[in-house]
């Protein structure tokens, strides 16, 4: 909620609530930490929060309500999700005809307001309250859906567990139910993957958001055997086998949003593990700048997306968004003039006027093999999901030296390390210098929430620790160059001056502090004198102190570039990084 500083004081001194002295005080320390007004009276226990928020209702002229002992009716309760209630604390209370009155701790959230008025289809009436209020309404939503899904598990469990015909319990209701539930609040909460992890008494349910695993929910271990051949249904894999690993994919649509779900299913000592990764296909595409390059390695990449031949190589562990990164250096080159083609383990997601091949090693149809076969359909463009293998870097050299631009990715920790590794995979050190234009490393790193993060600065001990990571003046150094700091730092260098952030927790992030990812990047271009070294097979230490030279950004460096914009924390940097 904005209500400025000026009127928030004036309506505190006009009622008495604090003395001048002291709110001028809270005014001032406002000013210089970048708070709110309110959360400096609440952090000094001048004002409590119901206080404040009484006091918001009355300026902003929305009426309060006090829901700390309203008993709701379910049916009025569940016309907002729950996931949607506990992430944007806001709860139905009152239905009359054609109006739902809600209670919400933020009654300027018009996004949220505005989604809810098009589910209901009901005109919406936002009233403040307090955090008490909605914590007992969120109760009686949980109460409500437990006993909803505690039915759904009790029928489930009588049904599956005297059904051997594994194909009548996937159909069974309960269960259908259970696994919609599932995702659907996989959808909501915005999670990447959902783990289903059998147990020896119960089933676990976990979704990664942000990165992170979550505890989603626990089922009785009695409706494992119905889950699991439910997703087998749907993702079409053999329902009789529980032995051996079994890979699919199926979509669902939900609210205009269409979501492929990737399925894995593998066995474990209790049963079968279920793990399924959630590909939005509806979303937009992304851009490089919207992943977190900027700058010099901004350009450096579209330079290098530009040339008719060369390879562009994009390396990180697992999960660290390099196929992403692919996929969005394809979309800027697909133009009907180009003939772009891939081959992917798995195909991630379809793109439109690109062929892509899967991958199929069990008849032979390895990246190799589709990459050699491939070449001979006249690609411009050419996509190997990752190079594995010496046949593969073979070829994709080879074709990167005759006309074609070459994207793929590697298992290296620096974007330096690339080129050793291409080198004991057996790669011609002339080959690698002459063909490899750019190589991109990359990490994700959470976002702070922009609603909740709290600023501080560093102080002299928090510098020296920090000094023995990470070359803090050659990060000052970059900002300075890139004008990310103001004039009176800059003539000083003085880090306590330079406001970070660290993650608090509020309603929008579910107490996280984070919301969102974006990359961290460090981007080695081969120049004339690194293609020499390169030729000569110098240690990838003194190619990456060459590239410093030439003004590379570490990854490390990156990350803290933006945590002095504030878009993350020093502490997940380092989280992050660490090797």
């Amino acid at each position: 909620m904005y209500v400025d500083n000026e009127r928030l004081k004036s309506f505190i001194l006009d009622a008495g609530l604090v003395s001048e002295d002291v709110i001028n005080q809270a005014v001032e320390e406002s000013g210089k930490t970048g708070k709110k007004l309110g959360d400096v009276l609440v952090e000094k226990k001048l004002m409590d929060a119901d206080q404040i928020r009484q006091l918001y209702s009355y300026i902003l002229g929305i009426p309060f309500v006090n829901l700390e002992k309203e008993i709701i009716p379910k049916e009025v309760l569940q016309l907002i999700p729950e996931p949607i209630a506990k992430k944007y604390k806001i709860v139905a209370f009152k239905k009359t005809n054609r109006e739902l009155k809600v209670a919400m701790l933020n009654p300027e959230d018009l996004q949220t307001i505005d989604f809810i008025r098009k589910k209901t289809g009901l005109k919406i009436a936002p009233c403040i309250t307090t955090e008490e209020g909605i914590t007992n309404a969120l109760k009686q939503y949980e109460q409500s859906l437990k006993a909803e899904f505690g039915d759904i598990i009790e029928k489930s469990t009588a049904q599956v567990s005297g059904v051997e015909d594994l194909e009548k319990a996937a159909q069974d209701l309960p269960v259908i139910r259970i696994v919609d539930t599932l995702l659907k609040h996989a959808v909501l909460q915005e999670a990447s993957d959902i783990h289903i992890e059998p147990d020896e008494k119960e089933v676990r349910v976990r979704y990664r958001i942000d990165g992170l695993l979550h505890d989603a929910m626990t089922l009785p271990k009695a409706v494992l055997d119905g889950i699991v051949a439910r997703i087998k249904i749907l993702s079409n894999l053999k329902l009789d086998e529980h032995r051996l690993p079994q890979d699919g994919r199926f979509k669902i649509e939900q609210d205009d949003r269409r979501i492929a779900f990737r399925v894995s299913i593998l066995p474990v000592y209790s049963g079968e593990k279920v793990v399924m990764r959630l590909l939005d296909e509806s979303s937009k595409g992304l851009t490089l700048e919207g992943m977190g390059l900027w700058g010099q390695p901004l350009e450096q990449v579209h330079q290098a997306i530009k040339k008719p031949n060369g390879m562009i190589l994009v390396t990180g562990p697992t999960g660290s968004g390099k196929t992403t990164t692919l996929y969005t250096i394809m979309d800027i080159l697909n133009v009907p003039q180009v003939n772009i083609s891939t081959v992917e383990d798995p195909i991630e997601y379809k793109m439109f006027r690109i062929n892509q091949t899967q991958v199929n090693p069990p008849i032979g149809l390895t990246f190799s093999h589709g990459l050699r076969a491939l070449l001979r359909q006249d690609p411009d463009i050419i996509m190997v999901g990752e190079i594995r293998d010496e046949e593969t870097m073979d070829i994709a050299i080879h074709a990167a030296m005759t006309g074609h631009l070459v994207l793929s990715t590697l298992h290296t920790n620096s974007a330096a390390g690339a080129i050793p590794r291409l080198l004991d995979m057996g790669a011609e050190p002339f080959l690698v210098a002459s063909t490899v234009n750019v190589v991109m490393a990359q990490r994700l790193v959470r976002r702070l929430c922009s609603d909740c993060r709290q600023a501080y600065s560093l102080d002299d001990e928090l510098v020296n620790s920090l000094k023995q990571q990470i070359d803090l003046e050659r990060i000052f150094d970059v900002a300075l160059k890139n004008n990310l700091l103001g004039k009176e730092i800059s003539g000083s260098r003085d880090w306590s001056k330079i406001s970070f952030y660290r993650p608090s927790g509020c309603s929008r992030c579910r107490q996280e502090g984070y919301k969102g990812r974006i990359g961290i990047f460090e981007v080695f271009e081969m120049t004339e004198i690194i293609s020499e070294m390169v030729a000569k097979q110098a240690t990838s230490d003194d190619i990456e102190k060459q590239a410093q030279k030439e003004g590379m950004i570490k990854m490390i460096e990156d990350g803290m570039i933006k945590a002095i914009q504030g878009v993350t924390s020093i502490e997940e940097i380092l989280r992050v990084t660490e090797d």
